[in-house]
């Protein structure tokens, strides 16, 4: 079982987006915890927020008193109706929000059922519920009722959480090949992405660029990759690394087979419609892209805008670590492409059909991580992706790979040598 965890100050954005479903009849409210329950059994959105308002009323001073959490079991466990709201007692017992007003959804519509909790953290005496360590202890309560329950595990990849040791590289630092090394020699090992737009994408979270280079030679047309580093503003410094000196997997033709594995792998990959259903959650919890950006990054997802250099929006990049996979939007949906983003951001939120309207919300502020469209938004002080989210990449940094790949070339002429 995979759970998300969304936080955001809209409890209407919240209720709205799942009561959509249950409009649509592609979901139902399974359980309702200290919700007074409708006379005629229809919940309204309405009646939902109303339950919170002393909650919310009474807020101190929690910036996103919001929560918004999915809950997704394995697409081959068969989960009743019955089973799904013990499940949802059991995992807000067990993350100490059994005392605060819940509402349960089932979802149907992505081709497999899970469920979604709309709470909140404020208590009554309008103090937080401590949230420190949510995903360890969410991941901790997951392990429990797949035991509990007999579901299937999460896979290796979605639990293995290493000591964080990988840093983005600091050109200012100096060794920069080495630093660069440390990453592009290992990505492809660890992540799933289907083209040179999308690895450039989860490169430029490590302040690095590739380009597509062509020429001949001896008549013969050839093509190949260089790799930049990236400055605070996200533009290129300093002279290009030839591919071929981080190794064959950073190389073109390498990279090109892992862009046809990926294809395949991502088309059947469980985790497209649990990051589908977190970033439309997400749309309807939030006012702006760096409110947006920051929702999905607590939940262990990057967020690359990409611009021209009118600022307009063209393209987007979803990176879900948990699942190591990098999506473009438009894979993951028609609503979720870098137009509807552009819209949204640039001309106020307009939500689906039978929902509420706005264009109160002014566009962007400009904000110093916000200049570049590769630039992600990062975590303050202790707060960093890699840290938060475990280690990817092993530790490598320092190798010395002048020296590496002259003793490789030294066995290679041993090698024809004994041939």
């Amino acid at each position: 079982m995979i759970a998300k965890i969304g936080k955001g100050i809209n409890i209407f954005g919240a209720v709205s987006y799942n009561q959509v479903k249950v409009d649509k009849e592609n979901g139902k409210v399974l359980l309702a915890h200290k919700i007074p329950e409708p006379v005629d059994g229809n919940f309204t959105v309405a009646q939902i927020c109303r339950a919170f308002d002393p909650y919310l009323i009474a807020n101190n001073k929690t910036e996103k008193p919001v929560r918004h959490i999915s809950l997704n079991p394995d697409p081959s466990d068969k989960v009743s109706d019955e089973r799904f709201k013990k499940i949802a007692e059991q995992y807000m017992k067990e993350m100490g929000y059994s005392s605060q007003p819940y509402i349960v959804y089932k979802h149907t519509d992505i081709g497999r059922a899970h469920i979604h909790i709309v709470t909140t953290c404020v208590q009554l005496d309008g103090s937080k519920i401590p949230d420190s360590y949510d995903h360890h202890r969410s991941m901790a309560a997951c392990r429990n009722l797949e035991k509990a329950f007999g579901l299937k595990p999460a896979d290796e990849k979605t639990q293995q959480h290493e000591k964080p040791i990988f840093k983005p590289v600091d050109y200012i630092k100096g060794d920069v090949k080495s630093q660069m090394a440390a990453v592009v020699r290992y990505l492809p090992k660890y992540y799933s992405f289907p083209n040179l737009g999308t690895y450039n994408a989860l490169l430029s979270l490590f302040n690095i660029t590739a380009e597509q280079i062509s020429g001949e030679a001896n008549g013969v047309a050839k093509k190949g990759l260089v790799y930049f580093t990236l400055d605070t503003k996200g533009e290129k410094t300093g002279m290009p690394f030839k591919s071929s000196l981080f190794g064959k997997y950073a190389g073109l033709d390498a990279l090109v087979m892992h862009f046809e594995k990926s294809k395949v792998l991502m088309a059947k990959h469980p985790a497209k419609a649990i990051l589908k259903n977190s970033i439309e959650a997400a749309m309807h919890m939030v006012k702006n892209e760096p409110e947006f950006k920051k929702q999905l990054l607590e939940q262990g997802v990057n967020v690359v805008v990409r611009r021209n250099n009118e600022g307009r929006i063209y393209g987007i990049t979803f990176i879900d670590h948990e699942s190591r996979s990098v999506w473009n939007g438009s894979q993951l949906g028609k609503n979720l492409s870098a137009n509807i983003f552009k819209e949204r951001w640039n001309n106020g939120i307009k939500i689906d059909s039978g929902t509420v309207q706005s264009n109160e919300l002014s566009p962007s502020p400009v904000i110093s991580d916000e200049k570049d469209p590769f630039r992600f938004l990062v975590p303050r002080k202790n707060d960093n992706i890699f840290e938060a989210w475990g280690s990817l990449l092993p530790d490598s940094q320092g190798e010395d790979y002048e020296e590496q790949e002259f003793a490789n070339k030294m066995k290679r002429k041993n090698n024809r040598k004994r041939n």
